[in-house]
């Protein structure tokens, strides 16, 4: 991005790198979901109006993260570019591979939990009247569920800039996708706020010559 240091390739070094293949169901599921929510759509002369329905929804592929190694930010970022089309077996001998290491009870509140947040945000597409919303609660009735176990390989590293570490997640199929923490070049955020004070001033001046 704009506000990273321009010497951030050349500069910052590696600290360590290993790959993961971290845990997720991929789910195929029908449902009858009930929502309510309140959104802008009939408010009147107020900002919310509450609204509720219920719809028949299905899942392909859905990808519901079971991973103790990234954080649900970081899973959420990658999952939208794994093609899981291209199955092939974990590399043998792999020694970063995580398990499914919870109770089936629990595995099953985890997939309807995914379920219904990815029930959530596509309610928000356009079942839900209004473009503003808030006090989103659906309730998912499963009619049909199946899932696959799958790991899915990222890479994680550690890297230092200016003695500092940093960490980033990169995709395992798309390595052009990345996400976690860069330094921040306080130069260039000077040199914006700077711009923004000139505009300002720019604009006050303006005003004065034709008020």
């Amino acid at each position: 991005g704009f506000f990273t240091p321009g010497d951030l390739a050349t500069a910052a070094t590696v600290d360590t790198i290993h790959p993961l293949w971290w845990a997720a169901w991929v789910c195929d599921a029908k449902a009858t979901v009930s929502w309510t929510a309140d959104s802008n759509a009939g408010s009147g002369r107020s900002d919310w109006a509450p609204h509720s329905g219920k719809h028949a929804l299905e899942w392909s592929n859905l990808v519901v993260p079971a991973s103790r190694g990234l954080s649900a930010q970081e899973t959420s970022t990658l999952t939208s570019s794994y093609d899981v089309s291209r199955l092939e077996p974990v590399p043998e001998g792999a020694a970063q591979v995580e398990q499914f290491d919870v109770q089936r009870s629990a595995a099953r509140k985890t997939v309807i939990e995914g379920i219904e947040r990815d029930a959530a945000e596509r309610l928000k597409g356009g079942s839900i009247p209004g473009n503003r919303f808030r006090n989103v609660h659906v309730s998912a009735l499963l009619e049909g569920l199946t899932t696959r176990r799958l790991a899915f390989p990222a890479w994680v590293l550690a890297y230092r800039f200016n003695g500092k570490l940093y960490r980033a997640v990169v995709h395992g199929q798309k390595p052009d996708v990345v996400i976690g923490t860069s330094p921040i070049s306080w130069a260039k955020v000077a040199l914006v706020g700077l711009g923004v004070l000139v505009a300002i001033a720019l604009i006050a001046v303006v005003v004065r010559q034709f008020a």
